[in-house]
C-alpha cells in the first residue's frame, strides 16, 4: 500500500519491526533469465518444460503483471538502482562491445546498499552487460564482492567468446574455466552460496543468466531432452537452451535447500525483457515481442518465493516490475528504502513488501513508463500504462513534436484489454493528449551524454585480449 510522504518513516518503521519480529534479514537470490518469452515456461502453456521454475512459481508467489524495459542492459540497470535508467542514460539502447558507456558511479546499487545492511558477500555470476572499458563500471566497483560471469551479451555458449576474444572473467582477471555457460553461471552461483551460508551474515546472490539469448547453441543432451532431430531448427534449439536455464535453477534451489537456508531465503526469478519475435508461439498470447513496449516485450515471466516472510501458492495481479525489486528487498533487508540514496537521485521503484506480505488492502496503479530508442532517434518506442490505459507511440523521438503522419499511435483499455487487441486512439483523442504530455515529460529526462544508438560506435573495432578490462584502451 502506498502512503502520503508524512506518514512513509512513521509505517516504515512499523513494518519493519514487524518484519525483523517474524524472520532475520532474508539471504537474497535473484535469478534473471535473458529473452525468455512469456510462453517459455511450463506455467504459461505445452510448449516448453521448466519443471523447476514451475516449482519456484508455484511454492512462491506468482507475479502477473511484472514489467521490465524492453531490453537487456536497460532492465539490469534500473534492478540494481530502483531508478527508471532513462534518468542516467541507460534506456536507450544496450552497452555493445566497442561501447565506452557504463552504469554511472553516481547510482547507488542494491549491491552497495546491501553492504550497508550487513550482507558480507554479495556476489554476481552471469552476464554483466553495464559496462567494460573501464574499471569504475566493474561489478566489484559497484558493491559486488565476487563476479564470475562475463562482460558482453551474446557471447558463444561453448567457448565463450565475442567478437573472437573468451569473455569469461573471475573478479578482475580472465579465466580459464570450460564448458557451457549456463552450467558455469549455475556451478558458481552454487559454490558461493554454499560459502557464504557458512557465515551468519546474510548474502546477496545476483544470477543474470545470458541463457536463452542468441546465439542458439544447446547441448546434446537438452536436445535430447525435448526429443529435436538430427538437424534441429532454432526454435528446438531454443527450447532445449531453456531446458539447460531450468536445469540450473534446479540446481541452485537444490543447493539453497541443502544449506537448510531456504525458509528464510528470499528466491526472485524473472526475465530482463519479452522474447524474440522470431518464434511465433513464444509470448503468447501476449502481443509484440523483445525491442517492443507491447506487452510481449515488457510484460514478463516472474516470482518470488520467500517462506518466512510471505506466504506462498499464490497469484498477484497488480502492477509492478523491475524497479520496485530494489526497494522490496532493502525493507526486508531492514533498511529503509529511500535512506541513503544520492541527493537527486530519488528512487522510482516502491517496497512491494506490503503487497507481497498480504497487509496492502489498497495498491493503486502506478503510471508505468517502457521506452526503447535503439535504432535512433527516427525510429523510437514508448508506452505508458495508467490504471486505464495504455498509450504507446512509434516513430520518431517525441522530444521534437508529436505528428499523427510520421507517429503510429495505439491506445488501448486497461486492464480489459491487456492483449492489446483494440487500438481505440481514434474515439478517445483526449486521452492521447493527456497522456501524450506525460510520455513527452518522460522522454526528456534521458541526459544528453546517454548510451548512443546501438551501431554509432567506432568503425573497425578490435576486443583487447581476454576482454580484460585492464587492458581496455583509455578512450577520451
Amino acid at each position: 500500500m502506498f502512503r502520503a510522504a508524512s506518514l512513509l518513516a512513521f509505517c516504515f518503521a512499523v513494518s519493519t519491526c514487524q518484519l525483523l519480529d517474524a524472520a532475520p534479514r532474508p539471504n537474497v537470490v535473484l535469478m534473471l533469465a535473458d529473452d525468455l518469452g512469456w510462453n517459455a515456461v511450463g506455467y504459461h502453456g505445452n510448449w516448453v518444460e521448466t519443471p523447476n521454475i514451475d516449482r519456484l512459481a508455484g511454492e512462491g508467489i506468482e507475479l502477473d503483471r511484472f514489467y521490465v524495459a524492453p531490453m537487456c542492459s536497460p532492465t539490469r540497470a534500473g534492478l540494481l538502482t530502483g531508478r527508471y535508467p532513462i534518468r542516467f542514460g541507460l534506456a536507450r539502447a544496450v552497452i555493445p562491445p566497442y561501447c565506452n558507456y557504463g552504469l554511472p558511479v553516481e547510482e547507488r546499487t542494491l549491491a552497495e546498499a546491501l553492504k550497508e545492511a550487513g550482507y558480507k558477500h554479495r556476489g554476481i555470476f552471469g552476464k554483466w552487460h553495464l559496462g567494460h572499458h573501464q574499471l569504475k563500471w566493474h561489478p566489484l566497483s559497484q558493491g559486488f564482492t565476487h563476479f564470475v560471469g562475463h562482460y558482453n551479451g551474446a557471447i558463444d555458449y561453448f567457448d565463450l567468446t565475442r567478437e573472437g576474444e573468451r569473455d569469461w572473467q573471475v573478479d578482475f582477471d580472465p579465466a580459464q574455466d570450460e564448458g557451457y555457460s549456463t552450467d558455469l553461471v549455475a556451478n558458481a552461483a552454487c559454490a558461493f552460496i554454499r560459502e557464504a551460508a557458512q557465515d551468519e551474515a546474510p548474502y546477496f546472490c545476483y544470477v543474470p543468466f545470458n541463457a536463452p539469448h542468441s546465439p542458439f547453441q544447446a547441448k546434446e543432451d537438452a536436445l535430447q531432452q525435448i526429443k529435436a532431430g538430427p538437424t534441429p531448427n532454432n526454435s528446438q534449439t531454443y527450447r532445449a537452451m531453456i531446458w539447460t536455464l531450468d536445469q540450473a535453477v534446479g540446481q541452485i534451489l537444490k543447493t539453497i535447500e541443502e544449506t537448510g537456508e531456504a525458509d528464510n531465503t528470499q528466491v526472485w526469478f524473472l526475465s530482463d525483457n519479452g522474447g524474440v519475435g522470431q518464434f511465433p508461439r513464444n509470448n503468447r498470447p501476449l502481443r509484440g515481442s523483445k525491442l517492443t513496449t507491447f506487452e510481449g516485450g515488457v510484460r514478463v515471466v516472474a516470482c518470488v518465493r520467500w517462506p518466512a516472510g510471505w506466504k506462498g501458492e499464490r497469484k498477484i495481479e497488480n502492477t509492478m516490475g523491475y524497479i520496485d525489486v530494489m526497494p522490496t528487498i532493502l525493507e526486508t533487508a531492514g533498511i529503509d528504502p529511500a535512506a541513503g540514496q544520492p541527493e537527486g537521485r530519488e528512487l522510482d521503484g516502491v517496497s512491494l513488501n506490503d503487497l507481497l506480505a498480504g497487509q496492502a488492502d489498497d495498491f493503486p496503479e502506478r503510471d508505468w513508463y517502457s521506452y526503447h530508442g535503439q535504432p535512433g532517434p527516427k525510429h523510437e518506442t514508448i508506452a505508458l500504462k495508467t490504471a486505464n490505459w495504455k498509450l504507446i507511440v512509434n516513430g520518431p523521438d517525441i522530444r521534437q513534436g508529436f505528428d499523427p503522419k510520421h507517429h503510429e499511435t495505439f491506445l488501448f483499455a486497461m486492464p480489459g484489454d491487456l492483449l492489446e487487441k483494440t487500438n481505440v486512439a481514434d474515439q478517445h483523442p483526449e486521452v492521447v493528449e493527456r497522456l501524450l504530455e506525460k510520455l513527452v515529460a518522460h522522454r526528456k529526462l534521458q541526459p544528453e551524454d546517454g548510451v548512443p544508438p546501438y551501431g554509432s560506435g567506432p568503425k573497425g573495432f578490435k576486443p583487447w585480449k581476454a576482454w580484460d578490462i585492464k587492458l581496455a584502451p583509455k578512450n577520451p
